[in-house]
C-alpha cells in the first residue's frame, strides 16, 4: 500500500482558486504544483458546468495541478475527493486511475486522476472540447451546474 501515490491531479473545480478547491483540504495539507497530463482530452459538460477528462490522442494534454499529500493527510482527503467525484454512485460519475504527470523541470510524477466514466453522456448535447486543455479558459466555469457539484 505504501507504493500507492499520495498525489492527485486536479484539472477543474478542484484546482486552487476554483469553486470546489476546499474539498482538497486546508492549504497546509498538501503542496500544489502545476502539472500536465499527456494523452488525455479535456471536455466541458453543460448544463453540469464541470469538466471531464477522457483518454485522448498522444498530442492532446490537460493542464492542472498535482496536489501531493503526506500519507496521513491523503487518507483524510481521499474520501472527500471520492464523494465529490461520484465514485460510489451507480453508475459511477468518475473513476480514479493512476497516471504519470509531467512537472516542469522535474521527473514524471505518479498520481491519481479522476476520469469521466459515463460514456453515454459523451454522445449527448453539451459536451464541449476545451482545445487549450486548461479549464480555467472556460467562460462561466465558476457557477455550479445542474447537479450543484
Amino acid at each position: 500500500m505504501s507504493d500507492l501515490p499520495t498525489t492527485v491531479f486536479v484539472y477543474g473545480t478542484l484546482m486552487p482558486g476554483e469553486r470546489n478547491a476546499a474539498v482538497a483540504g486546508p492549504a497546509e495539507a498538501f503542496t500544489a504544483q502545476p502539472a500536465t497530463l499527456r494523452g488525455y482530452r479535456l471536455l466541458h459538460l453543460s448544463p453540469e458546468a464541470y469538466p471531464a477528462v477522457i483518454p485522448g490522442t498522444p498530442d492532446e494534454c490537460v493542464h492542472g495541478f498535482a496536489l501531493t499529500y503526506t500519507p496521513t493527510a491523503w487518507h483524510a482527503a481521499l474520501p472527500h475527493f471520492d464523494e465529490l467525484e461520484g465514485l460510489d454512485e451507480v453508475p459511477p460519475l468518475y473513476t480514479r486511475q493512476a497516471v504519470s504527470l509531467q512537472i516542469a523541470g522535474s521527473q514524471p510524477l505518479f498520481a491519481w486522476v479522476y476520469l469521466y466514466a459515463r460514456q453515454e453522456r459523451l454522445g449527448q448535447p453539451g459536451v464541449n472540447p476545451v482545445p487549450s486543455g486548461d479549464w480555467r479558459n472556460v467562460a462561466g466555469r465558476s457557477k455550479p451546474g445542474s447537479d450543484q457539484r
